[in-house]
């Protein structure tokens, strides 16, 4: 499993990494405080606090490929 953290913070950026994410196969999850959402679920992420970088599991072992493909979105 890959941990990073990832920001989400307009619209557009949502709705392009939803879109991005439901490519993949395996799970994606977004936690923030207590709450575990699918990431692949617009609706899911809309109900989380945006303002600040959000917890972001992957459920494979190909970092590669995932730091590639989130890059854009992935909090340094």
């Amino acid at each position: 499993m890959i941990k990073l953290q990832v920001t989400l913070n307009s619209i557009d950026k949502v709705k392009s990494f939803v879109n991005l994410v439901s490519k993949f196969e395996y799970d994606f999850d977004l936690m923030s405080g207590r709450y575990v959402i699918d990431a692949k679920s617009i609706m899911g992420i809309f109900s989380l606090d945006l303002s600040k970088p959000i917890d972001l599991n992957v459920h494979t072992d190909n970092e590669e490929e995932v730091m590639e493909v989130l890059k854009p979105y992935i909090v340094e």
